[in-house]
């Protein structure tokens, strides 16, 4: 009687302290719309890349801290770089778009279907898509870039 006495009491201080403690999540933050409502059209083969305007850029630093801004720009200009290599050497058939100055990407397949990507729909600052005009346009992992590739393309 004692031990079960003894072990209720344990449980019921667990039961306590848990109730104390409290979870603080950073709240989400939302990338702040272009400044543009331009379009781009891709018909053919292409790697589109994708970044935020200057005024869109000044707007995610506003809404960032220095530390998580620094990380962000310095992480997507790295990949993006590697990213223009691995496209350079290896895959420069490929059309590369630079998409900075326009909300819209405007995919035209061979089958005359469009597909309207917003990029205001994107929370990342910057990114890929690849498109085949025989296939939907797929947003890839950059640091994958190779992988992706290869799979999107030789499907």
């Amino acid at each position: 009687m004692l031990l079960n006495f003894s072990c209720s009491e344990k449980a019921q201080k667990k039961d306590s302290q848990q109730e104390k403690t409290t979870i603080v999540r950073p709240p989400i933050i939302k990338k702040p719309g272009s400044s543009f409502n331009d379009t781009i059209i891709i018909k053919a083969p292409s790697a589109v890349f994708y970044t935020p305007d200057s005024l869109q850029m000044e707007k995610i630093k506003t809404v960032n801290e220095k530390a998580v801004f620094d990380m962000i720009t310095h992480d997507c200009h790295y990949q993006m770089q590697n990213a223009r290599i691995v496209l350079k050497n290896y895959w420069h058939q490929l059309k590369v778009v630079e998409a900075s100055k326009a909300r819209y990407l405007l995919f035209i397949k061979s089958d005359k279907k469009k597909i309207c990507i917003d990029l205001n729909d994107k929370n990342d600052i910057c990114g890929i898509f690849i498109f085949d005009p025989k296939k939907d346009p797929e947003l890839i992992d950059m640091t994958n870039i190779d992988t992706a590739l290869g799979f999107y393309f030789e499907k």
